[in-house]
């Protein structure tokens, strides 16, 4: 295993993007009543920062207003088999100014599920802040790279 350089934080984030666009999906894990719950959720990176678009009202945004752990893990299929597992703390975004300028950063079609656009009422986001990501190959067992923040020191 490799702990990321301070020096080298953009590249290694740049590698953690790439990869998650291969990916597509990811579970997101949140904790209800002290239990796991998992779902597939597709997240886009922003520098260190990672968004997930949701519905107010969903039991993944619930979960997160009142336990703010949360567990990501990124799958890439054969040919790659690269990993990617992120763990961080979320918080749920309500804000006009961050529903409109978020709109534009996610990297797929949200008209899909909120027609009327980022003022939407029932359009919310997930903010998840990075305590620690890890990048490896074939499930971890290669190439492991870990970048932990200065807080998780």
């Amino acid at each position: 295993m490799t702990n990321i350089d301070p020096g080298k934080e953009d590249e290694f984030f740049m590698e953690v993007d790439a990869a998650a666009k291969k990916a597509v999906w990811c579970a997101l894990a949140t904790i209800r009543n002290n239990a796991p719950r998992v779902r597939m959720v597709h997240p886009t990176w922003e520098g260190k920062v990672l968004w997930i678009a949701t519905g107010a009202e969903t039991a993944k945004a619930k979960e997160i207003q009142k336990n703010a752990a949360v567990d990501i893990q990124f799958q890439v299929a054969p040919d790659d088999f690269v990993h990617l597992m992120v763990r961080g703390t979320a918080e749920v975004r309500v804000d006009a100014a961050t529903k409109n300028r978020v709109w534009e950063v996610l990297d797929y079609d949200l008209t899909r599920f909120w027609p009327d656009g980022p003022a939407d009422e029932s359009y919310c986001l997930i903010r998840i802040e990075p305590f620690r990501v890890e990048l490896s190959e074939m499930f971890g067992s290669r190439n492991k790279r870990v970048w932990r923040s200065p807080s998780d020191s």
